[in-house]
This record gives structure tokens, sequence and C-alpha cells, in this order.
């Protein structure tokens, strides 16, 4: 038996299980809102083009009309003024889009602080209890913020001081970016920086480290407490949009049982 012929006799018994960790994307997808005078990315919305009438008596379509980061999205490094001279979209070889996941639980953390940031301490932990970050790997945090995704007031959580959603802190952004052959950074809130990190030093760090080294962001997962701490392998599949900073994406775990 090949290898993958092995793979799906194990997906179609269910001793691999897929699970979607990919947020619905509808009008009431949460979009990061910025402030003046910056400009903001639209929500998603639908144009109908025919629905079964003079305009196409036998087919329904539409056009869609969304930004590139909204959703469940990739980012890539040309995103970022660090990484402007870096991969588009379209250019990011698929091999990096396919790699081991390594999931950091701090949902206890954040639901005693929404502006939790991530350490490099907790990384190192992260590898003292489970082995090394393989090389390749998607660091994802979990942090139990999906569960406000049907809400975007509750999931930008945002006052007259700012949003207040955890992320990584500028060492950490360092860390992830210098000290490991990761992939990329994962995470359940709306951008991959967290919410204070307009007023850390350099701003927005995880942008700034990841994306300028080559490093990509996933955004607004679900589903991560479905995933071991490490095991799991994920796909993730962008559109490959020519000259696209980023896109909307699925992103699919498998999991051994």
């Amino acid at each position: 038996m090949t290898v993958l012929a092995e793979l799906l006799g194990q997906v179609t018994s269910g001793s691999v299980q897929v699970i979607d960790l990919t947020a619905p994307l509808s009008s009431e997808t949460p979009v990061l809102r910025l402030p003046p005078p910056f400009a903001n990315t639209i929500h998603l919305s639908l144009e109908e083009v025919s629905n079964f009438d003079d305009a196409g008596p036998m087919w329904r379509w539409n056009n869609i009309h969304t930004g590139e980061h909204t959703g469940t999205h990739l980012d890539a490094p040309a995103h970022w003024a660090t990484g402007r001279a870096g991969l588009t979209v379209d250019e990011i070889p698929l091999t990096r889009l396919i790699g081991p996941a390594i999931v950091l639980d701090l949902a206890d953390e954040v639901a005693a602080d929404p502006d939790f940031l991530l350490e490099p301490d907790h990384l190192l932990g992260w590898e003292a209890a489970n082995g090394p970050i393989p090389d390749g790997a998607w660091v994802l945090l979990r942090t139990g913020w999906s569960a406000r995704a049907s809400d975007e007031a509750a999931f930008l959580n945002a006052d007259e001081n700012g949003p207040h959603t955890p992320g990584p802190s500028v060492d950490a952004a360092r860390w992830l970016a210098n000290e490991r052959a990761i992939t990329g950074l994962g995470v359940e809130t709306v951008g991959i920086d967290a919410g204070s990190a307009g007023g850390m030093e350099p701003a927005f760090p995880a942008h700034h480290f990841l994306l300028g080294a080559g490093k990509f962001g996933l955004t607004q997962l679900q589903n991560l407490d479905a995933l071991p701490a490490a095991g799991a392998l994920l796909v993730v599949a962008p559109l490959p949009i020519v000259g696209g900073t980023g896109s909307p994406a699925r992103a699919i775990a498998l999991v051994e049982r």
C-alpha cells in the first residue's frame, strides 16, 4: 500500500481525524478596525449575479466583495513593511503550507487577563514538556478567543484605551522569528499581534519580526481545543492571489486518534 493510499484509508476509517480550524466567512465575520486616520478593509458581502431567473435561468452565483485579510486568513511577508520585498501569497511554495502544528494552551491565562502576552518562557516551557519545536512547524496559540467570534464587539474587545486581546510580546515575537525554524504563527484573534501591540517597540512586533523573517501569520482559527499539543499536521490553503498580501484561507488539521 502506498503512503497516500494508507493515509486515505485512515481518513476514511476515522483513525485520522480531519478537523476544520476555519471560521465561517460571512457578513458577520469580525474584521479588524483601525482608528483614524488609517483606512480599513471591508466586511464580506455577496452581490447576486443571477438566481435561477432571467439573468441565469439554470444557475445561481454571486460576486464576492471582501478584503485579503478577512476572517481566517494568511498573512504573507509582503503584507508588512519589514517584509515588503518578500513573498506575495501566490509565490508561497506549497510545501510551506503543509507542516506540523504545535499548540500552546493559554486559555486559562487569557480568561484571567485578555491582555495576556506570550513570552519566550512559555515557548521554552512547551519544549521542556513536549520536545523541540519541529522545523517547519506552525505555532498555534489556543486562547479560547474563538468563543467570541459570533459577536464582533466582544471579539475585538476595544474600549477608549484600544483593543484588549492576547498575543506575543516583543521578546516572544523576536524569538519565534529568529530562534526556531518555524513556518508561522497561528492565533484565534483578529490578527497575530496582541491588542496592545500598537504601543510596543517596535509596534506590532509579530508582524514586524515574523513577516520580516519570511514567515507567515494565520488568524481567526477555531477548534484548537481539538488538537494535541504536538503531533497534528496542518494544511493551509489560501487563494493564490497574484500580488496579494494575504488571502482568506481554509485551515485543516489531520490528527491521529
